[in-house]
């Protein structure tokens, strides 16, 4: 535990990324294999506590450290609002002990002390909890807070953690990537296995690292001729690969979830595929005969339904539009230029003669202007915009700039007036940061969106103090404030929604900029964004 909490302090104290790495390195070159196999598990994310696992909600802990340090609620309460990190807070309110504790083992804290507790009674849990509290540390005992909140927020990526791993091992970072997709258990064989140099039998089962493409912010004519580069369809989707080996088909999103039984009529027409095939591709839900797929919402209510019935198969037909093959007959082809890759995959699915999955079409355009005009017809399209790949790029592993780009239509825009604020979280802990937005529905405002980013640090100032000085009313950590502030909001898409109390939901709202110049009553209207929707 005492390895691991100094580990996280370090990485936690640290901004540069080589720092980070060597520390990682350390750390998973001379922590014990079960040790370091936990480690790896919570730095990529995992959680110990969660809705499945309960060991102490953040009500309870709040309850049982004032019970314990003999403090008022209210005083825990508001220093968790200063804080802002509940695991930190936990740590900050409670006494070192006189006499340090035996140092048990990070595996030992999770499998003999924390999961134990699980769903048991609470008053077992707050006795082991206020037990542990009492013997541990400052590092050791947040460190264990993170552990029981589930943010172990570090400032490390997956990746970072990956290249430490590699430099360690002498193994291929796309081989490690690889075999970390998908659900594993820390164990103490975890490690050698992912480090092995060999080939492992679960190699074959699992999808190959995505390749993800960057954001385009430069004009396109900087990438050079348009003659270089494959270009298509944006589609608003779940990326997906189809895998075909063995004797059977997985399916797996980029979310690194295998989507088995809730796509059955992808499944059954990927059967026919040739054996040892991979395809990448975008998860749509499509009517047959439409011109375009059906709004990502619609897509949404497939993927909570393990086993959807005949109606929804009907009303919601899934299909793959697939735009890279990386295995043919058992052959990792990622290294192959994409152009060659493209033929290949036309052959295979020009064979399989399925609609249900599909090549996503390659489009013509002379030039970067035709390229710009094809982007302005997207939204009418159903897309996003455009993909611009670099036709001899290899497919690599994770966001590599400058093969493939993501060359998105500008934002759909409205201008929405300012109705609650909450503070946010980390260093924003103590500015109120999260803003929900409303239009107008009549004399009303109703609520349409949530807001995080857009605003710089000034902005961010400037509105904290605002919003302390016109407050109207609290809810918890929320203040309701006098609906005069008006904002630029920016979105992908507008769907409608039964879900939310205005009728509808956008896509990926953030802040473009503060409108000064405008008051609230100019704010637009439920109206107009019911006409923007699909």
């Amino acid at each position: 535990m005492k390895r691991f909490a100094a580990l996280y302090r370090e990485l936690d104290r640290s901004t540069a990324t080589l720092d980070k790495r060597a520390a990682l390195l350390r750390y998973f070159r001379d922590a014990p294999a079960h040790d370091a196999a936990w480690a790896l598990y919570l730095l990529c994310g995992g959680k110990i506590a969660g809705a499945r696992r309960r060991i102490g909600a953040s009500g309870e802990l709040r309850r049982w450290l004032a019970e314990t340090a003999g403090l008022p609620d209210w005083l825990v309460d508001e220093s968790y609002d200063q804080v802002g990190d509940l695991a930190e807070t936990l740590a900050l309110l409670l006494d070192d002990p006189p006499t340090a504790a035996a140092d048990l083992a990070l595996a030992e804290w999770i499998e003999g002390r924390l999961l134990p507790l699980a769903n048991r009674p609470e008053e077992e849990r707050r006795a082991a909890i206020v037990a542990a509290w009492r013997s541990l540390a400052f590092d050791e005992r947040l460190l264990f807070n993170k552990l029981l909140t589930g943010a172990l927020r570090v400032g490390v990526s997956q990746r970072l953690v990956q290249q430490a791993l590699a430099e360690l091992s002498g193994i291929d970072i796309a081989r490690i990537a690889q075999r970390m997709l998908g659900e594993w258990t820390p164990s103490p064989a975890l490690l050698p296995a992912l480090l092995s140099a060999g080939e492992l039998p679960g190699d074959r089962q699992q999808p190959y690292p995505f390749f993800l493409a960057s954001p385009l912010e430069a004009a396109a004519a900087t990438l050079g001729e348009s003659g270089d580069w494959l270009l298509e369809w944006k589609w608003d989707g779940i990326r997906v690969q189809l895998i075909r080996r063995g004797d059977g088909v997985a399916l797996w999103s980029r979310g690194e979830e295998r989507l088995d039984g809730r796509f059955p009529e992808i499944e059954q027409a990927a059967m026919h595929l040739p054996e040892g095939t991979v395809l990448d591709g975008e998860l749509l839900v499509w009517q047959k005969g439409e011109p375009a797929p059906l709004p990502f919402t619609a897509l949404q209510t497939r993927i909570q339904r393990r086993k959807p019935g005949a109606k929804t198969l009907a009303a919601t037909p899934a299909r793959v539009m697939a735009y890279d093959l990386l295995e043919l007959a058992g052959a990792d082809l990622r290294q192959q230029p994409l152009r060659q890759r493209r033929a290949q995959l036309d052959d295979v699915l020009d064979t399989l003669g399925d609609a249900r999955i599909q090549a996503s079409p390659l489009l013509d355009a002379a030039d970067w202007d035709a390229a710009a005009q094809l982007r302005e017809g997207s939204r009418e399209r159903g897309v996003e915009g455009l993909m611009l790949k670099r036709a001899t790029s290899p497919y690599q592993a994770g966001r590599r700039r400058g093969d493939w780009w993501k060359w998105k239509i500008d934002p759909l825009t409205i201008d929405a007036v300012l109705l609650y604020a909450q503070s946010g979280h980390g260093r924003r802990s103590t500015l109120y940061t999260d803003y929900t937005f409303g239009v107008w529905d009549g004399d009303a405002l109703v609520p349409v969106a949530k807001a995080y980013s857009g605003l710089d640090d000034a902005e961010i100032l400037k509105l904290d103090r605002w919003i302390r000085a016109n407050t109207r009313e609290r809810f918890g950590p929320v203040r309701a404030v006098a609906p005069l502030q008006v904002f630029e909001l920016g979105f992908e898409a507008v769907n409608r929604s039964t879900r939310h109390k205005s009728g509808i939901a956008v896509r990926f709202p953030r802040i473009l900029r503060w409108r000064h110049d405008k008051p609230a009553a100019e704010a637009d209207t439920l109206a107009a964004l019911q006409a923007l929707a699909r």
